[in-house]
Parts: C-alpha cells; structure tokens; sequence
C-alpha cells in the first residue's frame, strides 16, 4: 500500500466538498427488512460494481457484477464486463445500489453520472427492474426532486410502517451542505415529494442502512469533515431520528459504506472505498452493530474485484449464486496475490515478473491465464492475457515475460508445480519444473526462484490464486 496519496486517477469527490456547490457521490448496501432469507445452507452474496483505474483503461460507467460465496473474496462476472449500461441522461452511472424487493425481485438504483464532473446536476437517477439479475427490463430514469444539484448515490429499504420502500441519496439543500434526502414509492416508477432524512449540521453523503437490527436501525454514511465512515442509529425510521454513536472509521480518506451480514453466522463487515490511494476497498469486521466500533480486517482476508468502486452487497440463495454464474460466466484469467505483501499482485513491467501494489495501470498486466505447464502438463504456466505470446519464465533465477519460442528449455523455465502454501497451506506455492528445489519468491518485489529456507522465505514464496 502506497504512504502517500496516489494522484494519477480522477479527482475525489472530497475537493468538492464544503464548497458552495458542493458535490461527491455515493453508494449503498444491504441487508434490509423484508429481504427475502436465504435458508441457513445458504452462503452467497452478488456485488454491484463500476469500475475506474489509474490512467482510464479499467474505467467503464455500467453496471458491473461480481459473487462471492464468503462475502470477502470476489468473482467478477461476465469477464469484469458491464452487464448493463444506462441509456439516459449522463449515459453512464456511478454508485449502484440493489435492492431486493418485497416479492423476492430486485430493483437496481445508480447515481445519474458518467465519470467525475461532481457539478454535473441531475435531479434524476437510473432504474432497472431485474427478476433474478440475469436480464434487466424497464430500464428508466426516475425523478427524485428540482434541486439545482446531485442525487448521488440512491439507495432504498423497505419501511414496514410506512409500508412503503424509501429512496435515500444525497443532495445539496437550503442548508448549503450536503444531506442525506428521502423519498417514498410504492413501485419506483413514482415518489413522494422529498424530505431531509439525516443532517447532523455537516456535510454527509453516501449513506447506507441495515434496517431493524434487534430493533434498532443503523445509518453509515461519510462524513467529510472526518473522511471517515461514521454511523448514526434510530429505532424509528422516521426522517430526522438518526443519531451519530460510532467511532469513525478510515484507511485514508474512505467513502462509499457498505454494510453486510454473514449468513452463517452474527458477523457483520463494514466496507469502505479509500480515494488515497483511489479504488481500494477496505474491510472491517463487528459482531455487535450496537457497539459502534470495528476491527480491521487482514487484506489477506479479502480481494475487490479489480478496479471496482462504489459498491453495493445483497445476499442470494445458492441457486441464485450458480445462475449467475451459468449467465454471466467465471473469468477466464487470475489475479496472484502476495501472502506477506497483500496489497501486491504478481505483474510484469518492461516484461520483468514483480510484485506492486493495486491499483496499477495497465491493470492487465497482472491478469494471468494459468495453463497447462509448457513442459509438463500436471504443472502450470502463466501465460500474459495482454501478451498472450508471452509466459512467466525464470532465466538466471529472475522471473521474466518471453515470447514462447518453442523450444524444450523454455518450456522447462516457465513451468512451475502447484504445491500447498509454504507459509499458509491454504495459499498457493509455485516449484520450479527444472529447479526443483527453488520456488518462485519475491525479493525486493522482483520475482525470481530461489531455494527456501527461513519463514521470510516461506512468506515472499506463498500466494493467493483469485481474481
């Protein structure tokens, strides 16, 4: 992870914030009363998604979607491809957020927003209907108010008083500061006038709700004078009933809360979007809503998809899981991540093999198809998915990207044998073919094969295979 701001992406909403017209984003999450329970054998969860990395050519405004069996370690779908993309109004999105509905559908809400124009007004944000996430149908832009300003980041609940669902986002108002706005609907095609859900007298945006947790309701957003996430509680919905009690939390300046229950067991995570460095997730973990206080999770836990921002989390069912997955498909590549180093990923750069920290562009460099070893087919290989030509081979024990040219001894340096973690047998450790008492470690955040030997070598020779 970088110690200093990484400044090649796009500009965080946080430059903007407190000016006179004001403007950041939003996103939203998760586990809200009347979501259909998926019965306890149950553990899957889908996250929506956009994408932006460093110098754009990760960047894409749609819909993207990613599963995961553990709600910490991510799959994208359809190859990290948008699934679907807006037609209307600024033609992309920011900040998705689903929702499953009372009748066991969802409905897709995204912030009206193609890329980083934080004063680009709309009043409006974008719609989809979907029955199971495979297809989306009545796709429309719904107006939420006639603000000259933002609806960032929309999120919505069920209110089982009002017996109605609430449409939360953020918005600049009389005040002159960012608040969080509600509005109500039956059927998201039409809603009530709005009304200020949540100002604790500064500015806030991105908030995200777990609703009618032991009776009480808990609201994450970002606070700007903090950078940090910070939760209020209620035991009413009511607009206004929120009340600040957390301890904020941060990694650098951090936004976009998503809250998720496990569904097996009464752990809660709190995941955050880091703009220093800009597109890195963060996760904390809590067993006690109630308590306001939350513990980092080891990065070696958890894997974003790559170049995700902005992101919503919705428990599925198992066959909702394996549905998707049929439709949308597994990718075709691998991301490698360092044990010891877990921000790092294995990558090539001037064709040497190394480790860097995400982000990175071009962010292909460390996307890897992993095949059947050159020299023996029980080993693997990694073949560049931008270099295809190209495969990880060792020459003077340093890792590096050639052109297969088909001969025996290449084919011999860039095969390698799988073998249990040598620091974590849970990880993945890769044995020369041809050297066979020597693995592929990093030194200096170079890739090279050495014989190993202390439990620094162990950790610079052990990885994780994931996307």
């Amino acid at each position: 992870m970088r110690a200093t701001p990484h400044h090649d992406g796009p500009p965080s909403r946080r430059l903007f914030l407190g000016m006179a017209a004001a403007v950041p984003l939003a996103a939203a999450t998760d586990l809200t009363l009347g979501a259909r329970p998926a019965h306890a054998a149950d553990s899957a969860y889908v996250m929506g998604y956009f994408t932006e990395s460093p110098n754009g050519t990760g960047t894409d405004y749609g819909l993207h979607l990613a599963v995961s069996t553990d709600a910490l370690r991510w799959m994208p779908l359809n190859q990290n491809n948008p699934v679907v993309t807006p037609t209307e109004g600024a033609g992309g999105l920011r900040d998705p957020f689903i929702l499953r509905k009372q009748n066991g559908a969802f409905v897709v809400l995204a912030t009206d927003l193609k890329g980083t124009d934080w004063s680009y007004v709309s009043q409006y944000i974008h719609v989809w209907d979907s029955a199971d996430l495979r297809t989306f149908t009545n796709y429309r832009r719904l107006k939420l108010h006639d603000m000259n300003t933002h609806s960032w980041a929309p999120e919505a609940f069920w209110d089982a008083g009002r017996g109605q669902y609430g449409i939360i986002y953020s918005s600049v108002n009389s005040s002159g500061h960012n608040v969080i706005m509600v509005n109500y609907t039956s059927d998201f095609q039409t809603v009530s006038a709005p009304q200020v859900f949540f100002d604790p007298g500064y500015d806030v945006i991105d908030g995200d709700l777990a609703v009618d947790v032991n009776g009480v309701n808990y609201l994450y957003f970002k606070s700007s004078s903090a950078q940090a996430l910070v939760g209020a509680k209620s035991t009413s919905l009511d607009p206004g009933s929120f009340t600040v009690f957390s301890t904020p939390v941060r990694h650098g300046g951090t936004e976009a809360p998503i809250l998720v229950k496990s569904q097996t067991s009464g752990t809660w995570w709190l995941w955050g979007d880091t703009y220093t460095p800009n597109g890195v997730f963060y996760a904390w973990q809590s067993t006690d809503l109630a308590a306001g206080t939350w513990t980092a999770l080891d990065q070696r836990t958890y894997t974003q998809p790559v170049n995700s921002k902005h992101g919503t989390i919705q428990p599925l069912t198992t066959a909702e899981y394996t549905n998707l997955v049929a439709k949308w498909g597994a990718p075709a590549w691998n991301r490698i991540k360092s044990y010891n180093h877990p921000d790092r990923y294995v990558r090539h750069a001037d064709f040497v093999g190394r480790i860097d920290a995400y982000p990175f562009d071009p962010y292909t460099d460390s996307r890897w198809k992993l095949v059947p070893g050159l020299a023996d087919g029980s080993g693997v290989s990694f073949q560049s998915v931008n270099y295809p030509t190209r495969y990880l081979r060792h020459y003077a024990y340093q890792l590096r990207l050639d052109v297969n040219d088909g001969t025996s001894a290449f084919a011999q340096d860039a095969t390698f044998h799988q073998t249990a973690g040598l620091a974590d047998a849970g990880w993945t450790s890769f044995r020369s073919h041809n050297y066979p008492t020597r693995y592929i470690r990093h030194a200096d955040y170079v890739l090279r094969i050495d014989p190993i030997s202390t439990a620094t070598d162990q950790a610079d020779a052990t990885f994780f295979i994931g996307y």
